[in-house]
């Protein structure tokens, strides 16, 4: 089993601490999602992990060893930090082949990612005639060159097309359903949502959770239910009855907080109520991640003034 572990992680800059204490593991067979601030020390992490950076205090190892040690480190670990790293004056066959070479790995694999990330058509054009979206396909073809245990990606879908989003949320199940250990940043919480099993999320460079994603949005969101009746009093005065808080809208719609819907569902069917709409209005991970992040932001924006407050 080839996990990411990282134990009492700590990386000083003078008298700046980037990374603070940090411990976590990230397994295989499910994609972690790792999120945070700006300036709270993803990338740093993501960089002591491979080496890039050395730590002030503690290790990041992969498989039990730094990456440093690591043989063939591509056929172990596959990353994208960076979709501007290639030599914009090659082609990115080019590209992929002077990695290939490095590492050990077959010519034909070149062509089977290329194949992978939708580039085999492009793929004797130079680099620097890509588009963002191009160079970042190029950057998880790199990624994917040596059909690592390991695949760690930061902002994989920056500058890709709708069709390329959906596809990069399906590489990324893909890969953790073969078991895979998949670490993705991201600032996107809907994407990240729509892939991520597990979260580790950080905060002015310590740790502010790690765990499951629908805990992580069920622990901090509490659950509400819409719903519309033929007869909102009714509705209204059996809520009350049995404790629950209830918001009636204009449109007839009533919100019920902390409810479910089988409860919900139960008590209007026992009164015989008829039901027009019954929905779950679950948390979101957008607003789970604001509600734990809010005093961890080292930017943040006020209000603008309104004119006539200006005047």
């Amino acid at each position: 089993m080839t996990s990411i572990d990282v134990q009492n992680l700590t990386k000083e800059y003078g008298t700046t601490r980037a990374v603070d204490h940090l411990t976590f593991r990230v397994l295989p067979g499910r994609v972690t999602g790792f999120l945070g601030p700006n300036g709270a020390g993803k990338s740093t992490t993501m960089r002591l992990v491979l080496g890039l950076d050395r730590p002030t205090r503690g290790t990041a190892t992969i498989g039990g060893r730094a990456y440093a040690t690591l043989c063939d480190p591509l056929r172990k670990v596959g990353t994208l930090l960076d979709a501007q790293a290639a030599h914009g004056s090659r082609t990115a066959r080019d590209h992929l082949r002077a990695l290939a070479v490095g590492n050990r790995i077959p010519d034909r694999r070149v062509d089977e990612v290329l194949a992978e990330t939708g580039l085999a058509s492009v793929a004797r054009r130079r680099v620097k005639t890509y588009s963002l979206g191009m160079r970042q396909r190029l950057g998880i073809a790199a990624a994917l060159l040596g059909d690592p245990e390991v695949v760690m990606l930061d902002e994989p879908s920056n500058g890709l097309d709708p069709e390329g989003i959906v596809w990069i949320r399906e590489l990324l199940r893909r890969l953790a359903k073969e078991g895979r250990t998949v670490l993705v940043s991201s600032h996107l919480m809907n994407e990240t949502a729509s892939f991520a099993d597990h979260l580790v999320v950080l905060g002015r460079g310590r740790l502010l959770a790690d765990t499951p994603m629908r805990e992580f949005i069920d622990a901090r969101v509490r659950p509400r239910v819409r719903v519309r009746t033929t007869d909102g009093s009714v509705l209204s005065q059996l809520l009350a009855e049995h404790g629950y808080e209830a918001a009636a809208h204009d449109d007839g719609l009533w919100t019920v907080e902390h409810a479910r819907v089988d409860d919900i569902g139960r008590l209007a069917s026992a009164a015989g109520l008829i039901v027009l709409e019954l929905t779950a209005d679950e948390g979101t991970l957008e607003q789970a991640y604001l509600d734990l992040t809010a005093s961890a932001t080292e930017f943040t924006t006020t209000p603008a003034r309104t004119l006539t407050q200006e005047a």
